[in-house]
């Protein structure tokens, strides 16, 4: 889809296997600059993605075969597009589990176009200021972490995939080791001043890279600060 006398904009990979609601947000999203593509499952997804990587993925949750919280996973560890997921559920469990796996915003439905616009429009401006300026790795407990190539690897060298939301808290981590970061202050630096407050879904998503962390001692490399957050407890080697 492209709206006809317009610069092609950002693509949209809109995965719903209702033909009606793609054809209302597609259109809506073209209406206001995007081009879009569609898909009804999986399959369809990776055939689109094969054939242009986009810009962003609106996935549902609910969809025939392969569902989206599998998709999701299976996009965050391999090609880590940015993912908005849309659910009729609705439940705040539902949007932890959704944002644990990569997700990088999550709208129950029925959900306004209007608002999964400005969604859309708000994650790729966060993931667009997301990219780090500077070249360099960052050395800490053995590990190497590049943000330009969103790599970690361990101690022997074995890459570590990582979540959008992971490898977001882990740079914010690495750029201000040795300071307490409240709840408030990873949401807002992981994804965005404009984000709805889940606690439960920043310390999810902590426990998560803590887990996949530890240092050379067995030690945990992100510790809680009682009442007040986390704090990354070695200081990273920039080179």
């Amino acid at each position: 889809m492209h709206k006809p006398g317009t610069e092609p904009g950002d693509l949209i990979l809109l995965v719903d296997d209702d033909p009606e609601i793609r054809q209302l947000i597609g259109y809506f999203l073209v209406q206001h600059g995007f081009r879009v593509a569609v898909a009804a499952n999986g399959a369809e997804m990776d055939r689109e993605i094969a054939a242009e990587r986009p810009a962003l993925v609106v996935l549902d949750l609910m969809l025939p075969g392969e569902d989206g919280l599998a998709i999701c996973r299976r996009l965050s560890a391999s090609v880590r597009l940015p993912v908005i997921m849309l659910s009729a559920l609705g439940e705040e469990t539902d949007r932890i589990v959704g944002l644990e796996l990569g997700a990088d915003d999550y709208l129950p439905k029925p959900c306004s176009p209007r608002e999964l616009l400005a969604r859309v429009r708000a994650v790729l401006r966060r993931r667009e200021g997301a990219e780090p300026a500077g070249g360099g790795c960052y050395r800490f407990a053995g590990w190497s972490f590049d943000p330009r190539r969103r790599e970690l690897r361990a101690p022997g060298g074995v890459a570590m995939a990582l979540s959008s939301g992971e490898f977001r808290l882990l740079t914010a981590f690495v750029e201000r080791p040795l300071r307490v970061l409240t709840r408030d202050q990873l949401l807002e630096i992981a994804r965005g001043p404009d984000a709805d407050v889940y606690d439960r879904a920043i310390d999810v998503q902590v426990s998560r890279l803590r887990k996949k962390l530890t240092g050379e001692d067995g030690g945990d490399l992100i510790v809680t600060v009682r009442s007040e957050g986390y704090m990354f407890a070695v200081r990273p080697v920039l080179g």
